[in-house]
């Protein structure tokens, strides 16, 4: 104690891993949320190698748009290109997954989640973490979470094909023999999945900063101002739109990849 000012020195004690005080199952959440990660990691990734059932009459998986090259109708260029490295494995999803990957992998959200759930830094409030020094995002390799900005305009660009895609699941019936226009299941869950895409896109934090940042009067910007309202209106559910977009996406390659191998019908509404 000193005697001066009254004050008592308490040294802290550092947490070692796990340790804590607290008393609830706090230790819920970062396991759920590892083995939700994990599994859609195994799950895409496993999606992307098998470079087969990906599409399905109008329908085109999501982890496979843009298709770019590829052996589906739906292919822009045509089939897998002469000057692609014959030891490397080819898939279409190979060539465009990395860039929503990558938005997802730097979103702030999911920075908040994974670094909880698999780095256990740390895995809750007031537990121990697993990292002794935290040298912040300044450095290799944390540096590179900066690039989301730049991932969120190759994000912006994929809606517009995802869109097309939903856009011919009513539309595209009339190239396989059906009608101009039709509404099945797949059209719906294709629609459904652009819009959640979407919701988790315009709530981007960095996209916030793109339409509002950088002004000092918003009443000098009413356009600028309304953008920036859209934005924070998505953001403010946030965590919502990237969860069921992420559970979605999963859902709608599940689906049309079933759709291709002949186990389900697609069931016709109108």
């Amino acid at each position: 104690m000193s005697a001066q000012s009254g004050r008592v020195d308490v040294p802290l004690k550092r947490l070692s891993f796990g340790e804590t005080r607290r008393n609830d199952t706090w230790w819920l959440k970062p396991l759920v949320v590892f083995v939700i990660l994990t599994a859609f990691v195994v799950c895409s990734t496993w999606a992307a190698f098998q470079n087969a059932y990906y599409a399905w009459g109008p329908y085109l998986s999501p982890m496979y748009s843009p298709e770019l090259w590829g052996s589906s109708p739906h292919a822009f260029f045509g089939p897998k290109p002469d000057w692609f490295p014959h030891w490397l494995p080819f898939s279409p999803a190979l060539i465009i997954l990395p860039f929503p990957a990558f938005f997802r992998v730097t979103c702030y959200y999911y920075r908040g989640t994974y670094y909880k759930s698999h780095w256990g830094s740390p895995p809750a409030c007031a537990v121990g973490k697993l990292q002794k020094n935290y040298r912040g995002e300044q450095k290799l390799p944390l540096i590179l979470q900066n690039v989301h900005r730049y991932f969120l305009y190759a994000a912006l660009v994929f809606l517009v094909f995802l869109s097309i895609d939903a856009y011919k699941g009513f539309f595209g019936w009339k190239e396989v023999g059906g009608k101009a226009f039709e509404v099945h299941l797949g059209s719906l869950i294709l629609l459904i999945n652009v819009i959640l895409l979407a919701g988790y896109t315009f709530g981007c934090h960095s996209l916030r900063h793109l339409v509002g940042g950088g002004v000092d009067e918003m009443s000098k910007k009413p356009m600028r101002f309304r953008l920036w309202k859209c934005a924070s209106c998505f953001n403010r559910s946030h965590q919502g739109w990237a969860l069921t977009s992420l559970f979605w996406v999963a859902g709608t390659d599940i689906y049309v990849r079933l759709l291709a191998m002949g186990k389900i019908p697609d069931f016709k509404i109108f």
